[in-house]
């Protein structure tokens, strides 16, 4: 299985490349307000208005640091009714791919509860590598997916 390699506030996460649509650069985000923290904005992706969700904040509890390698990892997770619905991701930096089984990740018996879109732990000659589950991550973030029903806008 193809992995996409990211890094959020140090550590490396993997997430399956089917879920991903696009890597573009940072771009100028357009603020959120009433939301969580966790929501850096918004912006115009091809004619639609689109969330970014900082993985940093979600995952190391600060926001992410703006850096040149700072990337925007575009998905595509479908709704509850089919229909896909864009959705940004950022990143500190977006490294490369790997190929791993998802059975290459082992548990590592921590208490991931409060997180349970971060899975088990591969090792590469990179160092560790955690995997991030989209779908939980969108489960996990569905009451704020609500708030961008396009319809709304």
């Amino acid at each position: 299985m193809l992995l996409l390699l990211f890094s959020a506030g140090g550590p490396l996460y993997a997430m399956e490349s089917k879920d991903v649509v696009e890597v573009i650069p940072r771009v100028a985000l357009r603020p959120a307000v009433n939301l969580q923290g966790y929501v850096s904005g918004l912006f115009n992706y091809r004619g639609a208005v689109v969330p970014v969700i900082d993985l940093c904040f979600l995952i190391q509890g600060r926001p992410s640091c703006q850096n040149l390698s700072s990337r925007i990892i575009m998905v595509t997770p479908a709704d509850e009714l089919g229909k896909d619905q864009y959705i940004g991701l950022l990143s500190e930096g977006v490294t490369d791919t790997l190929s791993r089984p998802l059975s290459a990740f082992q548990n590592t018996g921590l208490n991931t509860k409060s997180k349970p879109y971060l899975g088990g732990m591969t090792l590469d000659e990179r160092g560790m590598v955690q995997i991030l589950h989209l779908s939980m991550l969108m489960e996990q973030l569905n009451p704020m997916r609500a708030a961008f029903d396009p319809s709304g806008f």
